[in-house]
């Protein structure tokens, strides 16, 4: 259950948050008095949430847009900019934006999923953090998915590739491996900061993350998943209950601790992943 005594006036951002698990989350933070920042790329998709929440609210503005498109590394770069130029603190960030079953390379060089859903959050998480240690405690919940345990290793050239498989949810595994992985390393290298992180499961949610799975599959697909509000609780529990906020590091399934997969809490290899993603956000 959120505690709106804790949450209200807090400042939280929220990364695809037009639609789906990611409008869930914004609009249950922003009712609970949290100001929201929806850092996505589409305004236009993203005015009916601004839309509902402000319109909702006693004239204090609760909700703002920030453009962000993860697979482009400038355009991180100058999200992050705007957000670090209003001089707020932030004690939220959810890492929530991804796609599924899409092929091809994001504009900065990288495979559709692993740039959109890794590479774009690890630079802006890393742009934020002075903004997170200010606001501290606060805390950086990242949507992963079970799909991560299909994912044994991590091709460090692979990722630098277009996508290959046929269906393109080979690597979105692989995606959503390198969010956990994420998430118990920047875990470790923030022990004492004030700053605890989460990866979670939030089911199989019939969301516009498999937005471009080929019809009839898409359909069919769809028809055994949790609805959105269902599929938001986990990223919720992990964003504000009392019961986590001692917690990081963890991976989280139905709004309890779970076991990630034995890749998945391989230190080696999140430290590997880590310095990798340094190195291509310093030239991408």
């Amino acid at each position: 259950m959120i505690n709106n005594e804790q949450l209200e006036g807090k400042v939280a951002l929220v990364t695809g948050a037009s639609s789906g698990i990611g409008r869930t989350t914004a609009l249950a933070l922003a009712a609970s008095g949290m100001h929201v920042f929806l850092a996505c790329r589409s305004e236009a998709k993203a005015q009916s949430v601004l839309d509902e929440i402000n319109n909702s609210s006693t004239g204090r503005i609760k909700a703002e847009f920030i453009p962000l498109d993860l697979g482009e590394l400038d355009s991180v770069r100058r999200c992050a900019a705007l957000f670090v130029g209003r001089n707020l603190p932030l004690h939220l960030l959810v890492a929530n934006a991804g796609l599924a079953g899409q092929k091809g390379m994001t504009e900065s060089g990288f495979e559709l999923a692993f740039g959109t859903c890794h590479v774009g959050h690890f630079l802006l998480t890393q742009l934020l953090l002075t903004s997170l240690k200010q606001a501290a405690p606060s805390r950086i919940v990242v949507v992963s998915s079970q799909a991560h345990k299909q994912a044994k290793d991590i091709d460090f050239a692979a990722v630098r590739r277009p996508t290959t498989s046929s269906t393109g949810l080979k690597e979105y595994a692989i995606a959503k491996l390198a969010n956990v992985l994420f998430a118990s390393e920047l875990s470790r290298r923030l022990e004492g900061t004030g700053i605890t992180t989460y990866s979670l499961h939030p089911g199989v949610v019939a969301s516009d993350v498999w937005r471009s799975v080929p019809w009839p599959l898409d359909r069919l697909i769809k028809f055994f998943m949790l609805n959105t509000d269902e599929g938001a609780q986990t990223t919720l529990y992990c964003a504000t209950s009392s019961e986590t906020e001692n917690q990081s590091g963890l991976y989280y399934d139905d709004s309890k601790v779970a076991l990630a997969s034995n890749a998945g809490q391989d230190k080696v290899l999140a430290e590997k992943l880590w310095k990798e993603s340094e190195q291509w956000v310093s030239l991408g």
